[in-house]
């Protein structure tokens, strides 16, 4: 993970001052840097033994950092990580400059690992994140967005870097075509796990650990997982008053909501459909040998659904 960061520091560096300054503040930023871990391990779970495994994982983390920065001004979010965002910080023209610029390089950086299968996997997968950022974009203020559509979104817009990531690991290595799927499964699965407990603890997290508002979903008129069983299973008062602050946005509600939540265990609800996700990703390894990479992946799995974070 060192050696990515030296090479995002490297790749981002530009003779332009602004984009070096928000570049380094993205940087500084930190984050989990899971998609880059989960290629890096994938990669060692399967054998590889080069060097072109650093490179990709940086080139995932500056995909996953272009689309956030796009998503910050989309959504006009003040606070990630923690920090304030790069929009609040520099505003919204810079920050959707910054995420070409980081675009652009990503594709200038993964052209020199000279695959046309990497080149595939990941203008795929990018295109594939675009069509799920929109789709959600369409979905923004619906009340009558079903559990099924709303899944969809979150194949695209988050498990779907999750699983180039892991697939990547095993075109490196040049894995057989059972091992690379069943990476690429549990990139998937657990792309949408973490996705839904980021719902579950937008309503019941705390600041400090999570790094952004509460009720930023809510806000932004976001149908996830917990409002959408809510609006199916809760008595119709309840069904009311959720519609009705999905439908204005903002947080004034924010309360009132989270007690009909809780009411109609929609947050259990949701934490388990991330468990189910959780465990098929475990299920996915079992082609992979005993290895420390293998069992970290393991442990990524669980990790998804019990932090708080």
């Amino acid at each position: 993970m060192r050696e990515v960061d030296r090479v995002l520091r490297e790749s981002l560096s530009s003779d332009v001052a602004l984009i070096r300054q928000v570049a380094e503040y993205i940087i500084r930023g930190g984050g989990k840097r899971l998609r880059p871990a989960l290629l890096l391990l994938a990669a060692q779970a399967c054998g590889y033994r080069g060097r072109h495994h650093h490179r990709l994982a940086a080139v995932v983390e500056m995909i996953h950092t272009a689309t956030l920065l796009h998503d910050d001004v989309v959504d006009e979010s003040s606070l990630r990580r923690g920090h304030a965002t790069a929009n609040a910080l520099f505003g919204n023209a810079a920050s959707v400059l910054v995420g070409d610029f980081l675009y652009s390089r990503a594709f200038q950086l993964m052209v020199t690992v000279d695959s046309m299968r990497v080149l595939r996997i990941l203008s795929d997968a990018t295109n594939v994140i675009a069509e799920g950022e929109v789709l959600q974009l369409m979905n923004s203020g619906n009340p009558d967005v079903d559990e099924k559509s709303y899944l969809e979104v979150v194949r695209r817009k988050t498990a779907k870097l999750f699983e180039a990531a892991a697939q990547l690991g095993a075109v490196l290595a040049n894995a057989d075509a059972d091992v690379e799927d069943a990476l690429s499964r549990y990139g998937m699965h657990l792309g949408t796990a973490f996705q839904l407990i980021d719902d579950v603890l937008d309503y019941s997290g705390e600041l400090e650990a999570i790094g952004k508002n509460l009720g930023d979903d809510l806000a932004e008129g976001k149908p996830t997982l917990p409002i959408i069983r809510a609006l199916r299973v809760g008595p119709p008062a309840d069904v009311a008053l959720i519609r009705s602050a999905l439908s204005g946005g903002g947080l004034k509600d924010f309360e009132a909501v989270l007690d009909a939540l809780r009411r109609s265990d929609a947050l259990d609800y949701a934490r388990r459909c991330a468990e189910g996700e959780s465990a098929e990703a475990s299920a996915s390894l079992a082609v992979l040998p005993d290895t420390p990479a293998k069992r970290t992946l393991l442990e990524l799995s669980a990790f998804a659904v019990t932090r708080n974070f």
